[in-house]
């Protein structure tokens, strides 16, 4: 398997846009290859088989979903809050809008995972390894709530997320700035 970051990058990235656009069907070598403007056959190259993509499709969303670490601190100079909870969710929610496109390769993944084994698996450790490690965060920072509530705030997150890039209408009703404060307030409420 060739080893250029930069190229495997550039691949994955494609990959994403498609897996985004045309769904997994969608996602071929070939298509990938298009899509990053590269010759036919380049994908192979660097893919020893489908399931090998996809993981790792999945590790590039991530690292494109990360937050800047300097941004993060320069948010949490400040004093735990609920104030600083309900920024830190909005923060979270513009973060995923900037990359609507892997998001949407997220779903798709999601869905894929359940007729795939191996990538359900893979898929599974991975999100519950980066669910626990953003309850960690949290509580170690100080924000208000326990455990549950925490938990509780980011399954109510990414539905809020996944509706704001699927059903955006179900949304408009409301203010999503007011549904994320609500969000915290009410899960996050200190129990005595």
């Amino acid at each position: 398997m060739r080893q250029n970051p930069a190229r495997r990058h550039a691949l994955l990235d494609a990959a994403i846009e498609v897996l985004a656009r045309d769904g997994s069907r969608g996602l071929t070598l070939r298509a990938i290859d298009k899509e990053a403007g590269v010759p036919t056959g380049t994908a192979s190259n660097y893919f020893a088989n489908r399931d090998e993509l996809l993981v790792q499709v999945v590790r590039r969303t991530r690292e494109r979903l990360a937050p800047d670490p300097d941004a993060v601190a320069a948010t949490m100079d400040q004093p735990p809050s609920p104030a600083l909870a309900t920024e830190l969710m909005r923060q979270l929610l513009a973060r995923q809008r900037a990359d609507r496109t892997s998001n949407l390769a997220m779903l798709e993944l999601r869905l894929e995972a359940t007729r795939r084994p191996e990538l359900h698996a893979q898929l599974s450790d991975f999100l519950a390894t980066e669910h626990r490690e953003v309850v960690d965060f949290h509580l170690d920072a100080g924000l208000p709530g326990d455990r549950l509530g925490v938990a509780l705030l980011y399954f109510g997150m990414l539905g809020l997320i996944v509706d704001d890039f699927t059903l955006p209408a179900i949304l408009e009703p409301y203010d999503v700035d007011e549904l994320i404060e609500q969000l915290v307030t009410r899960l996050l409420r200190q129990r005595t």
